[in-house]
């Protein structure tokens, strides 16, 4: 309990056992808490988005080695793989001194000390924050915005964030932000200072990576490596017009919507093999 109200530091082999962490903050000023099963993610199933994931790698690997590399920001649209991307990274690196930690979004208010437990560690430590965005007047893009760049006090060596996201700014954009731009007499495009604010967060990513939507025939590659690592035995014929209909059903092509669809389909005919 007094741990939990004063807070104190991680156990000096904590990372030598656990490679999966989350942020708590709940009741006290918060601690790492070891994920004992972490969700990770096979990066060889994400089709589509090779030329992304492939980015993500590359700065990834530079980062293991203690080489110059970036805070990461991966956009786009719903269930192209941002997250499982990030997920997937530590199959890879984990065993070379990668470690993820996990902050909500109502938790980057405590970033100074996530930062702070992780500083000294001999590992190298992804914050990951998922599926992040921020509306009008909510707490911790401040904290974020001066953990990415800008604070008096620099960074870890040994940190670096990456966020997921469906929107490419983070900050909610509205036409009224644009009214007050203005152009001089030079006919230079001068921004107001509310557009200059919500865009000043994103920039601050070094890497910002674009997951874009599938056209029919990647959906239907990506149905027929999942149905193929199931094992799964049906006539390609059907394969197909059922995940095309499963598709048109939830009015999005992705790769989530092909797992759901094999996962769905391999439950019914194991029950007509009954």
């Amino acid at each position: 309990m007094l741990e939990r109200l004063a807070g104190s530091p991680p156990a000096a082999d904590l990372f030598e056992s656990t490679v999966a962490f989350r942020w708590d903050a709940r009741g006290g000023p918060g601690r790492l808490v070891p994920v004992r099963d972490p969700l990770s993610f096979d990066l060889d199933d994400l089709l589509g988005v090779e030329r992304a994931v492939g980015r993500l790698l590359r700065n990834t690997e530079q980062f293991v080695r203690g080489l110059p590399a970036n805070h990461v920001l991966l956009f786009g649209e719903r269930g192209t793989g941002k997250s499982s991307a990030v997920r997937g990274l530590l199959p890879r690196y984990g065993a070379r001194g990668l470690r993820l930690i996990e902050v909500h979004k109502l938790d980057l208010v405590h970033l100074p000390d996530v930062l702070g437990a992780v500083r000294d560690a001999p590992y190298r430590f992804l914050l990951f924050c998922d599926d992040l965005s921020f509306d009008e007047g909510e707490p911790g893009h401040r904290e974020l915005k001066a953990a990415l760049e800008g604070s008096v006090e620099a960074p870890p060596a040994n940190v670096r964030i990456v966020a997921t996201s469906n929107r490419r700014h983070l900050l909610p954009e509205r036409m009224s932000d644009n009214l007050a731009a203005r152009m001089d007499e030079a006919g230079e495009l001068h921004m107001d200072e509310v557009v200059e604010e919500k865009l000043a967060l994103s920039d601050r990513f070094g890497l910002v990576i674009g997951f874009y939507g599938f056209d029919q025939a990647t959906y239907l590659r990506i149905v027929e490596h999942y149905a193929q690592k199931a094992g799964l035995r049906v006539d390609p014929e059907r394969l197909r017009s059922e995940a095309l209909r499963f598709a048109l059903e939830r009015s999005s092509r992705s790769g989530r919507i092909a797992r759901q669809f094999v996962d769905d389909l391999a439950g019914r005919l194991a029950l007509e093999a009954l």
